[in-house]
């Protein structure tokens, strides 16, 4: 993925919504997906009713996925901790939410009512007062897949744009004013006839979840306006497999990943000749089988996927650091042990019997997780996302004054008088 060449692509349209508001919202919402909106907000009414029409097998899947999500969040709660550093000198970390946070959940080739839950669970599990939701509209309807609409209704939220792309990320970091007479007709279109006022979009303090590349890019343009999660790319892959694993669960799970996106990731790394022959035997046919077989064959085929044969478990645990993956399957005579060596990855799933798909729905982890090699530095999305951290520093003046030399010192070490001063002052006479 070129992020860069992108993020000059698209800058045009972040910065029109920046500048416009609601018009360029309009604007390139029918430009670039071919919707011309009728409203930006989705009605509560029909957040209910896709609810109410939810396939039961879907609702029931759903349920499954929010409850083991929320058991897995709420373990992640921080609490505050205060250090008494000496006597009469206190520092407390506290954690506070984020106060209001913007959602993406993808909704082009495929959509995703399980990355509602993804991003939802820990927001709401860490104490977010304010989520807004935004998922691009479909060409039929122009709104949001019913299915993430519905969604959105098991979990409480209300407040759901059919805005995607580009223009969805600007609206989240900029918001959108409230009706405004000088905005254009599109503006006005969506206040009703006879109107010139609408309700705007409040800004976001932060901006989590997957999409495009051109979502990628607007991410990378807002951060620091608004904060990210991650700058996510495609879908990766890795098996990290042994002479035990069983090739037809390996290249089940390889397909599994490959059927999101022509450029997917799908890696075996494996101390096993045999395996792997038996493996890409167990691709061909069961390729031509999925529903998706050309995505899955483009993504299979392309340069971002292989098969890396090696020495031993050392060396394929050196490769599986060095790729980071988003997704590490570890399927070996001890899946465990191997598994607590490895540093770097998304998500580590263990043994046969836990594979990436599990992990997409029902495991209760977090399914937004680092890619492109970003596992290295990064973690997936969790509680922690959408907390910050607060230090409260309190000390009284005997402590202040057992320490003050030091300071004064440190300070005068930087050429900063003034900083030490302030120490000072504090026990001038008649202070």
């Amino acid at each position: 993925m070129d992020v860069t060449t992108a993020t000059e692509q698209i800058r045009p349209v972040v910065e029109a919504v920046r500048d416009h508001g609601a018009q360029a919202v309009i604007d390139a919402t029918v430009r670039l997906d071919g919707v011309t909106l009728d409203a930006l907000r989705v009605p509560v009414a029909e957040l209910a009713a896709a609810a109410e029409a939810l396939d039961p097998a879907v609702r029931a899947a759903l349920g499954v996925s929010i409850e083991r999500a929320r058991a897995v969040h709420s373990a992640q709660r921080r609490v505050d901790v205060t250090t008494d550093v000496v006597p009469g000198g206190t520092v407390t970390q506290r954690w506070r939410p984020v106060v209001r946070v913007g959602l993406y959940v993808p909704g082009g080739r495929a959509v995703y009512p399980s990355s509602v839950v993804m991003n939802v669970v820990p927001a709401q599990v860490a104490g977010v007062a304010s989520i807004a939701v935004t998922s691009p509209p479909q060409r039929d309807t122009g709104r949001p897949h019913p299915n993430i609409l519905a969604a959105c209704a098991l979990l409480g939220v209300d407040e759901v744009y059919a805005v995607g792309g580009a223009q969805a990320i600007a609206m989240l970091a900029y918001g959108v004013p409230a009706g405004d007479r000088q905005a254009g007709e599109g503006w006005r279109a969506l206040a009703g006839a006879g109107s010139a006022s609408v309700a705007g979009v409040e800004p976001v303090d932060l901006i989590t979840g997957p999409g495009n590349i051109w979502v990628t890019a607007a991410k990378r343009l807002v951060n620091g306006v608004v904060g990210i999660d991650a700058e996510a790319g495609p879908t990766e892959i890795a098996v990290l497999a042994d002479d035990s694993a069983d090739p037809r669960h390996v290249a089940a799970d390889l397909i599994s990943q490959a059927e999101h996106d022509p450029l997917a990731a799908s890696v075996l790394v494996t101390t096993s000749a045999e395996l792997l022959d038996a493996v890409e035997d167990e691709l061909a046919p069961r390729v031509a089988a999925t529903k998706h077989s050309e995505r899955v064959t483009q993504a299979l085929t392309g340069r971002q996927s292989a098969a890396v044969l090696v020495d031993d478990i050392d060396a394929a645990l050196r490769v599986a650091d060095a790729y980071a993956a988003e997704h590490l399957e570890i399927q070996t005579r001890e899946p465990r042990a191997v598994a607590e060596r490895v540093r770097n990855a998304g998500a580590i799933f263990v043994g046969p019997w836990s594979p990436v798909s599990l992990g997409d729905y029902c495991a209760g982890s977090n399914h937004v997780l680092p890619t492109a090699g970003c596992a290295r530095h990064s973690s997936g999305l969790s509680v922690q996302t959408f907390l910050r951290g607060v230090q409260l520093i309190e000390y009284g003046e005997a402590a202040l004054r057992d320490v003050a030399v030091h300071v004064v010192a440190l300070a005068n070490a930087e050429d900063l008088p003034a900083h030490g001063e302030a120490v000072t002052a504090r026990f001038e006479a008649g202070a």
